[in-house]
């Protein structure tokens, strides 16, 4: 019996990828079926209903779904679940589509075939709603935002069967890991309490700190990068990646962490996003996630801890992978090292804030970066990377900074 926690809903993991005479049969089959184009942020979702990551779906909401994610955290049959996950099409494509059509899922961005879906229902919804419920805000200026009033006028509901892993796994090799091979490693490793670190940033000092809080505390750490699209102006993932692993080589003791990616784009939802950042963390076999400050926000839009508090307003059996919240954390000058509000007696100004806004605004601007905000072996990388890129961009980075944490 694994003593890892259970993957969310009490069952075994549900990944929906076809292998095999099944895969081949399906992919032919799905060349004669009417098809539907996916967003970069659909095309993610189908993913991770591939490797199993959103287990127990089955695929696309219904209505009922939606409407009770939205407004209370749950599906139709009960299940918790904090953020819809729905495929949107033009009026037109959905007009020619009936209940109980199979209709093949198309990457839009590569014309890929990832998916066959059985539609079960076509629905309209209030995106307004959906979006003040899960962003707290219908501003369009918020990415997420922008990406939710940019779906299709019809959802398309039912259940898919999983075709590609759109390149993934060929990318980023064994950094792309299921939920079936992480609880492999850490049942492997001897690991029963692991701790997910959520990243879109290279980690500087206090990203650093993070972890080793946790790796005191638990047996391992999952640094969990992820790998689908982020805004303008952040750091991508093949050079995230190498700087976290120089990180982990220089700095972490053996054995205590590993490194991995999963294919979502990010959301920007704050205390929601943590939330769903839990729930698929538990299929992955993560006993805790460190939250620290402004998980998964973006600009003003949520206070610096909602996403602590939002952890203590759902039932207590909602998940089984809880919060290990943090405090905001710094370099304080008296006590010579990192240091939390919990910890560091001194005043404001001893203290250096660490952000990957920062970080970011300082490297494209060529400034001299401090080894107390970053490990020299890290910034290393970083300036290459930024030394390597067009002035245009580093302009868009300038412009980005004021927009992500």
């Amino acid at each position: 019996m694994s003593k890892l926690v259970n993957p969310h809903g009490g069952a075994d993991l549900k990944p929906l990828l076809l292998e095999g005479d099944a895969l081949k049969a399906e992919l032919e089959k799905a060349k004669g079926l009417t098809q539907v184009k996916m967003s970069s942020r659909e095309t993610g979702d189908v993913i991770m209903m591939g490797i199993g990551g959103f287990t127990p779906l089955d695929g696309f909401m219904t209505k009922g779904d939606w409407q009770g994610v939205c407004d209370g955290m749950k599906m139709a049959n009960g299940l918790f679940w904090p953020i819809p996950i729905t495929l949107s099409t033009d009026s037109a494509t959905a007009d020619s589509i009936k209940d109980g059509d199979e209709i093949a899922l198309i990457n839009a961005e590569s014309d890929e075939i990832m998916a066959t879906m059985t539609v079960s229902e076509k629905y309209s919804i209030d995106k307004d709603h959906e979006c003040m419920m899960v962003y707290k805000t219908t501003d369009d200026e918020h990415p997420g935002v922008k990406m939710v009033k940019a779906q299709g006028d019809v959802n398309l509901a039912g259940s898919i069967k999983v075709l590609s892993l759109g390149g993934f796994p060929e990318e980023y090799g064994d950094q792309f890991m299921t939920p079936a091979q992480t609880r492999a490693e850490f049942e492997k490793r001897g690991w029963t309490k692991v701790a997910a670190f959520q990243t879109r940033n290279p980690m500087h000092r206090s990203h650093e700190y993070l972890a080793k809080i946790a790796v005191e505390t638990l047996d391992g750490v999952l640094i969990h990068s992820l790998l689908g699209k982020l805004k303008p102006g952040d750091i991508p993932a093949d050079v995230r990646s190498k700087a976290i692993g120089t990180l982990i080589e220089k700095y972490f003791a053996e054995n205590t962490v590993i490194q991995a990616g999963y294919p979502l784009d990010m959301r920007y939802a704050g205390p929601r996003e943590a939330l769903l950042h839990a729930l698929f963390r538990q299929n992955y076999g993560c006993s805790d996630q460190i939250v620290g400050r402004d998980h998964a926000g973006v600009g003003d839009y949520y206070g610096p801890f909602d996403a602590h508090h939002i952890f203590d307003e759902i039932p207590a059996d909602a998940l089984e992978t809880k919060a290990l919240k943090i405090d905001w954390t710094f370099w304080c000058n008296k006590c010579d090292g990192m240091a939390s509000m919990k910890t560091c007696p001194h005043e404001a100004a001893d203290r250096i804030l660490l952000s990957g806004t920062k970080l970011r605004k300082a490297l494209s601007e060529g400034e001299e970066v401090s080894d107390k905000f970053s490990r020299p072996e890290v910034l290393e990388i970083l300036r290459e990377y930024y030394g390597s890129i067009k002035d245009e961009d580093k302009v868009e980075i300038k412009m980005s900074g004021h927009s992500a944490k």
